[in-house]
């Protein structure tokens, strides 16, 4: 076949080699093509189909060769050829298949059984090293890399356990420094007739009842920490000479915490410091339900016993078993910790207190306390249900009572708001006219009968049924909680807040206690004293 040209480039003539057909027809023998020059330019069309000749299996082999290479997922245009080459070639991608075939094996071997005499590498460079010389399959590896995960899960949950069981521990038990300081200062008191003086002075013991002053109640039985909430609050008064600290400690600390006190006087505030064996109501006649917690031997073995015994731990999260720790603080059985709901009968002549737990910080004037409308109800106190932290102000009844008890199910609402112990404004006239103490008893002999299975966590619960519909929100910024249990505490929120408390485990004067939130505690440690200093407290 040959393809002449015409010199005007406007026809094509195509003629075939074989003459013999010559006499069979002229059509066969010779075509001619006629371009119309008027619609089409025959140059254009000549320059375009040879363009079309070179670039078109130039394209053919780019898109083999790129499909070749494999990329999967592409969705760009430059990416076409990686998708449809393998089509176009006529085979598979063999990537594709590949995945699909693991996909397939980790399934099986997720819902196979580990064996129970399989042996492992101890790290993953191990297995690999393993696989080279021993040529495993994909599923063998798998079944492997599998059984070592499980492994390491059930190693580090057993980690996270007993830091947790520590971490109780730690907050549990009374820090050397704070053992010796106690010891010191009692041996003061016996030696030292000015560790023994009055508190307050004889001419200063009609303020105790006097309504005009601001009356302070702090029940504790570690020195430090109430010297700490003392300074704080008299360094933070606009007027501290209005300032009256009614400290009550236990028999053992009585001398010590006398003795501290009456050698570190913060005047022009007037401190009292009276133990619980110097109240004439504190008997066992009126604190029966107290009594039964302190000596049940069942109650006692719940709190000081092996927390582990009896516990699920593949069955329990971390936070759950932190929670449930927490709950089992020996404090929660002291009948310091239980006081506040005795302050009408112990302050008799006053009017209205601010209690305040022995971890918390003053920083600000609280004078204004005393101005709050309480509306006519007992306990004002910030609300635990909302806030910017959502970890520490998430609190409502169902976070502590179980609710899966009829009896709790059909006396309370599972949403509704807590509030926190720790700085409250107690009204005393409104609560002498209420039964809250009666409730309170009542609600922790059902809690004995049942076997603490209404709640665990200490004094807060039986407090919350006890105040229902006597509590007045207070503002949020007079009482910040959390700096015991949550690191990520916003710094500049604590600057701002009247009172931070530092409810939870990491105290502030134990080891275990946050870095940076330990300063704004420290600063009202009086480090130049010579018993912190002869016992090397937080060194």
């Amino acid at each position: 076949m040959q393809v002449h040209l015409s010199p005007s480039m406007k026809t094509i003539t195509i003629s075939t080699n074989n003459h013999s057909n010559n006499n069979n027809g002229g059509i066969l023998d010779l075509m001619k093509i006629k371009v119309a020059a008027r619609h089409v330019s025959y140059r254009t069309l000549f320059h375009t189909v040879l363009i079309l000749a070179f670039l078109l299996p130039f394209l053919f082999i780019l898109t083999a060769v790129v499909t070749l290479e494999g990329v999967n997922n592409c969705s760009s245009l430059n990416c076409l050829g990686r998708r449809l080459g393998p089509r176009l070639l006529g085979r598979a991608d063999d990537s594709v298949k590949l995945v699909k075939d693991l996909y397939k094996i980790l399934n099986q071997v997720n819902l196979d059984k580990i064996p129970d005499d399989l042996k492992l590498p101890k790290s993953f460079s191990a297995l690999v090293s393993e696989m080279k010389n021993s040529q495993y399959d994909a599923k063998t590896f798998a079944t492997k890399l599998r059984a070592m995960m499980e492994k390491s899960d059930i190693e580090v949950r057993a980690s996270k356990f007993a830091e947790l069981m520590n971490k109780h521990f730690a907050a549990s038990a009374i820090p050397k420094g704070l053992h010796c300081l106690s010891l010191r200062l009692t041996d003061e008191y016996s030696s030292n007739a000015h560790a023994r003086k009055q508190l307050p002075s004889p001419e200063l013991l009609p303020l105790l009842y006097d309504n005009s002053f601001y009356h302070f109640v702090l029940s504790t039985d570690n020195i430090l920490a109430a010297s700490v909430v003392v300074t704080s609050m008299v360094q933070s008064f606009l007027r501290p000479d209005k300032i009256i600290f009614h400290v009550i400690t236990d028999k053992k600390t009585y001398a010590g915490m006398h003795s501290w006190f009456a050698l570190n006087p913060l005047s022009p505030a007037i401190v009292e410091v009276k133990g619980v064996h110097q109240f004439d109501w504190l008997t066992r006649e009126n604190v029966p339900v107290l009594e039964a917690v302190e000596n049940q031997h069942g109650i006692r073995n719940y709190y000081h016993g092996n927390h582990v015994v009896g516990a699920n731990l593949s069955e329990t999260t971390p936070r759950n078993f932190a929670s449930k720790l927490q709950a089992r603080s020996p404090k929660y059985i002291s009948l310091l910790n239980h006081l506040r709901i005795y302050l009408p009968e112990l302050f008799p002549h006053l009017d209205k207190v601010v209690f305040l737990d022995d971890d918390v910080v003053v920083q600000r004037d609280l004078s204004p306390l005393w101005n709050i409308d309480l509306g006519g109800k007992v306990n004002g106190a910030v609300q635990t249900c909302e806030g910017d932290d959502e970890w520490v102000m998430s609190k409502r009844f169902k976070n502590y009572f179980n609710f899966s008890h009829p009896l709790i199910a059909e006396n309370l609402n599972p949403d509704d708001c807590a509030w926190a112990y720790g700085m409250n404004v107690f009204d005393l006239q409104a609560w002498r006219k209420t039964n809250i103490r009666e409730t309170y008893h009542s609600w922790l002999k059902e809690n004995l009968r049942s076997n603490l299975r209404l709640w665990k966590l200490g004094t807060l619960p039986p407090a919350l049924i006890a105040f229902r519909d006597q509590v007045q929100p207070i503002d949020p910024t007079w009482h910040m909680l959390g700096l015991g249990y949550q690191s990520k505490t916003n710094i500049e929120s604590v600057k701002k807040a009247a009172v931070i408390h530092y409810n939870g485990q990491c105290k502030p004067w134990i080891e275990i206690g946050f870095e940076h939130l330990r300063p704004f505690w420290t600063r009202y440690v009086n480090y130049s004293n010579d018993f912190v200093r002869n016992c090397h407290i937080l060194e």
